[in-house]
């Protein structure tokens, strides 16, 4: 399977901000041209139309996500016993496989043939290998993700717990420091492999219970013989990016080379 065959394009961004990400890749030459933005907030969305426009315009289009290189459930089954039972749950730092993630990034950015990961989220897994698509080269690569090039905080910073899940099930902060350390140890040498990056800066992640919430229903309604999570668990899953995603809405402003406002609905600022 050929990475540039894309599914028909989903209705979400606006043309004219579509054509302007798009834009944005290509005027400062961008080989990895990354798509940030706290959960839910439009980012494989955005990227299925960037993509789907390049290719239109005959470029190779390759699209990862941070979501592809999740450890295995086995794996992180493990880490649950060895460290911290949170660490079963996949999402925060130190639940992705860093060096896959690496290596993916750079095989793309030589332009040579490299199958891409892909992670089953309603099976809770990486999707076996034989699922992997295949680019065959790629003039550009949309990489999309949460919290890229969110830096660590402080060890001052980790003290209080954030939500009930932290207050609860991580008292003495084992957990939270463990993906603090993960994000400051493994993940810039991912973030490498990006050229520039745009952050979708919504209005902040009380937003993002209802949108994720929305996000599980359309992985419903893709597969409806599947369980998706219900709206409790829901509740409770994103409070395992509470932290790193505040995080990334206080310092990713400064750290982005383009900054979009959305408001509640998605919709970006300044583009129709």
């Amino acid at each position: 399977m050929s990475a540039s065959l894309h599914p028909p394009v989903p209705e979400g961004f606006p043309p004219g901000f579509v054509a302007a990400v798009l834009a944005d890749a290509l005027d400062h030459g961008s080989r990895v041209y990354a798509i940030a933005g706290l959960q839910g907030s439009g980012k494989s969305t955005l990227a299925a139309q960037v993509a789907a426009l390049a290719a239109a315009q005959g470029l190779r289009v390759a699209v990862a996500s941070i979501d592809d290189f999740y450890l295995t459930r086995d794996q992180r089954l493990r880490l649950a016993r060895e460290i911290h039972p949170l660490l079963a749950t996949r999402g925060p730092p130190g639940t992705h496989d860093p060096a896959l993630a690496r290596e993916t990034l750079r095989t793309l950015r030589r332009g040579a043939p490299c199958a891409l990961p892909r992670f089953d989220k309603l099976a809770d897994d990486r999707a076996p290998r034989s699922q992997w698509p295949t680019a065959f080269g790629a003039d550009l690569v949309l990489f999309e993700g949460w919290f890229l090039r969110t830096p660590p905080q402080s060890e001052a910073e980790l003290g209080e717990p954030i939500n009930a899940l932290e207050r609860d099930e991580d008292a003495d902060g084992l957990w939270r420091r463990h993906c603090n350390d993960a994000l400051g140890r493994d993940y810039p040498a991912i973030w490498e492999a990006i050229d520039r990056l745009l952050w979708l800066r919504g209005p902040g992640f009380d937003a993002v219970p209802e949108w994720r919430w929305q996000q599980e229903q359309s992985l419903q309604r893709s597969d409806p013989a599947r369980t998706a999570m219900t709206r409790p668990q829901v509740e409770r899953f994103v409070q395992h990016f509470e932290r790193v995603s505040r995080q990334a809405w206080r310092t990713l402003p400064g750290i982005a080379d383009w900054t979009v406002e959305l408001d509640a609905q998605r919709r970006p600022t300044g583009f129709s």
